[in-house]
């Protein structure tokens, strides 16, 4: 035998692997329902039949010998038992959902749709009819005895059927996904699954965890949701889904990207957070105008970082502004820590500079302070870009020192105009009339 013979009865003793361009092995005529990711769905999945499914490909030399013998079985299963075939070449989202590693694969859906089971038997058509006939026996008794083995609708998800709280996680389908996700502002996380992945089940309560923190933690701006690909076949082939479980993120004008960090609920939130942050607008920058601003901004952030800035006739409109600039590019360089931002103009806010040290000199400064804990720490260096910069790594540290606020409580905050956006402009004095002054007289003052 020459190497070239040896070779092909080699490759024709395992599965096939090598590639020829061929038609469909059925046709409409037989006695095989061809199936697709377009109705495998609504004839197996949601079927109460059982069904037994043959993924094939076209150019399988082993395919094309089962062909005749799939027929028979077909025509003489008519009317007790569906049989099927997929064309798994072709629709290769298919058989990535059941696993399907080589060719041909056979499948027998049974009681339980989710929980398809390996046909191991022989490639006769009685050897597949006598399988048929003992999974059938097998799905009365289950019924007589009262197990059903799972949902035959297809429609119950393991999402659904109990063990833990899953409220918080959004399940997607093919009729809302696009509605709810697509140039959603919102951030997703989405979960493709399929319900008998052992690894999506390890999955599950984690997900469903890490899905109502995140929602606490970014008033619902970041959500998560699972798809059942093995039910919305569409969307699982449009976004390329190959195993599960697999998650993807969505957020508005990208490309959905690959979530490829842990799988516990803690590495999921951290993303999640992070995604937050990244696709959050800066913290606003609040000038101290009354005590409910002040206040509110620092009970409500675990840091406020204030800003006591030169009064206008020292700066003018332009000097101002470029020390609020360089306080916008820090609060957006840190808004991951999602602290609170505040300034006020020298002097406006005295028993709030008399709290932090300030004390009526040296301006600009700035304090970071804990209202919970009533402490504080202030800028010790230039107030600059990285100057600040060096004292806000520090704090998100957690090094530097601090101090209690003095007083051991917030400070009263006076109700002060806001400023206009405009250069300041001296106080106009009263002009002084001279003229009834008789300037001899001055001669004659003693000193």
């Amino acid at each position: 035998m020459g190497m070239f013979g040896a070779s092909r009865l080699l490759l024709g003793a395992v599965s096939c692997t090598f590639f020829l361009a061929a038609n469909s092995l059925y046709s409409s005529s037989d006695d095989v329902i061809e199936l697709t990711p377009t109705n495998f769905n609504k004839e197996v999945i949601q079927s109460n039949s059982l069904w037994l499914v043959e993924f094939y490909a076209p150019w399988c030399g082993h395919c094309q010998r089962l062909t005749p013998e799939w027929k028979k079985a077909a025509t003489a299963l008519k009317g007790v038992v569906k049989v099927g075939a997929v064309d798994a070449d072709k629709h290769q989202s298919l058989g990535g959902q059941y696993g399907v590693r080589g060719f041909p694969t056979i499948k027998i859906f049974g009681s339980n749709k989710n929980k398809a089971e390996d046909y191991q038997g022989g490639r006769t058509s009685d050897a597949i009819v006598d399988a048929a006939l003992s999974a059938l026996r097998s799905l009365v008794k289950d019924r007589l005895s009262g197990r059903s083995g799972g949902d035959s609708s297809g429609k119950q998800s393991s999402r659904e059927s109990g063990g833990g709280d899953k409220k918080d996680v959004i399940e997607l389908t093919d009729d809302n996904f696009d509605k709810n996700v697509v140039n959603s502002d919102e951030v997703w996380l989405v979960e493709f699954y399929a319900p008998w992945c052992g690894h999506c089940k390890n999955l599950e309560p984690e997900w469903a965890a890490a899905a109502t923190e995140v929602k606490e933690q970014t008033k619902g701006k970041v959500k998560l949701a699972a798809v059942d690909a093995t039910v919305n076949q569409m969307l699982a082939s449009r976004y390329g889904v190959r195993g599960f479980p697999t998650i993807k993120i969505f957020q508005k004008g990208e490309d959905p990207v690959d979530y490829d960090g842990g799988r516990t609920r803690s590495d999921i939130v951290a993303r999640a957070l992070d995604l937050f942050s990244e696709s959050a607008p800066p913290p606003e920058l609040l000038e101290i105008i009354d005590e409910n601003v002040a206040k509110t901004t620092c009970d409500a952030h675990q840091l406020c970082v204030i800003a006591v800035l030169p009064h206008i006739l020292d700066t003018g409109a332009a000097g101002r502004n470029s020390y609020l600039e360089v306080m916008l590019k820090m609060a957006d360089k840190y808004k991951k820590k999602m602290w609170g931002w505040l300034w006020t103009e020298a002097g406006a806010q005295s028993e709030l500079e008399n709290s932090l040290g300030i004390g009526g000199f040296g301006y600009p400064a700035m304090a970071a302070v804990n209202a919970r804990k009533m402490k504080f720490a202030l800028l010790k260096g230039s107030f600059s870009e990285q100057g600040i910069n060096e004292f806000l790594r520090e704090l998100s540290f957690g090094r530097g020192s601090t101090a209690p606020v003095g007083g051991g409580g917030f400070p009263k905050i006076n109700t002060v105009e806001p400023w206009d956006g405009k250069d300041g402009e001296l106080p106009v004095e009263d002009d002084i009339d001279l003229s009834d002054v008789d300037l001899e007289d001055w001669d004659k003052e003693e000193l």
